[in-house]
């Protein structure tokens, strides 16, 4: 017999909890540094990773002390290049919050054009534990 208890915890995320990021485009996020590209433009991985930043900004700070998201998913269009020295911003809008698992609406504009859209799926894990189960995978 099972003597352990579950216990369903509740977290305070509501659809359409939002989150802006901003960052001034340099030499370390273009293609050429990331090594996806050969131009000095900002970089697709750059701009999946101020999405994905936008999107936990959106909801960690609302979770309980010890818990955050993780990146589960992605599915992003790059649609226009950003030179070196212009300011891009990511938005990030909670669309679906289903147990632990997060969907958000993702998109991301420089100073003239919308460069970039999509969807980001992030789930909720307990830090600690996380951290135990990826530092066991050394072990073995």
């Amino acid at each position: 017999m099972n003597n352990r208890r579950r216990y369903k915890m509740e977290f305070a995320l509501e659809v359409g909890m939002k989150a802006v990021i901003e960052h001034v485009v340099g030499e370390k996020d273009t293609a050429v540094h990331y090594g996806s590209g050969g131009v000095l433009v900002y970089a697709t991985p750059a701009m999946i990773g101020l999405m994905e930043n936008a999107s936990l900004k959106a909801v960690d700070p609302h979770l309980p002390k010890g818990y955050a998201t993780v990146g589960t998913h992605l599915d992003v269009k790059h649609m226009a290049a950003t030179p070196v020295g212009m300011m891009v911003r990511a938005e990030a809008e909670l669309i679906e919050a289903d147990g632990k698992k997060l969907t958000f609406r993702i998109d991301a504009y420089d100073e003239k054009d919308k460069i970039g859209e999509g969807f980001h799926s992030r789930y909720i894990i307990h830090v600690d534990k996380f951290i135990q189960a990826t530092a066991s995978k050394g072990s073995k």
